[in-house]
């Protein structure tokens, strides 16, 4: 397990110098990609004790996660699924709210669009490094409650293109049934 820190003075100014070094130093070893996921964030960011948001709640967090993501986009190929870390991460990027029984509830159509972005950014990055990454994707979109069949991937760039403008309705059908 890799923890990667992130410090108050770093969200403020959207440095996110040392989770790219942390991030690239895994890339640099060989089979980076095949290796379990296994990257966390430890947030120090102080708030009032009266403060009742958790920290994807807060702006500054979330737009520094933003950022994080825009710059490396693979990121929920390297983190740590069974902790949770997946979840956390997806609360930064997909508005949402805290059930006290359920935990994270996010927003169902904006967690479809990021569930899918996220499959044709990553499914095309993993191409680009000469891997093979179906089966991890699925895994993710599993993760978040998502069932993607194995027919998605062997469609045409063309097709693809044109599944990603279609409705909620349609999209549902792509992913497969939501659990």
């Amino acid at each position: 397990m890799t923890t990667i820190p992130l410090a108050v003075d770093a969200i403020h100014c959207l440095d996110t110098t040392l989770a790219k070094q942390t991030i690239a130093s895994c890339q640099s070893t060989s089979g980076w990609a095949n290796r379990s996921p296994d990257f966390d964030f430890a947030i120090d960011y102080p708030r009032e004790a009266t403060d009742p948001r958790e920290l994807s709640e807060i702006p500054e967090v979330r737009l520094w996660f933003v950022r994080l993501d825009a710059q490396v986009p693979y990121l929920p190929l390297l983190l740590d699924w069974k902790s949770g870390e997946l979840g956390r991460y997806v609360a930064m990027l997909v508005p949402h709210q805290f059930h006290p029984t359920e935990g994270i509830q996010y927003n169902p159509e904006a967690l479809e669009i990021w569930v899918m972005h996220r499959v044709f950014t990553l499914h095309d990055w993993l191409a680009s490094q000469g891997m093979e990454g179906r089966g991890r994707i699925k895994a993710m979109t599993q993760m978040l409650g998502y069932e993607l069949e194995d027919a998605f991937f062997d469609r045409s760039p063309r097709a693809v293109v044109g599944s990603a403008i279609a409705t909620s309705g349609e999209l549902q059908g792509e992913l497969g049934n939501r659990r």
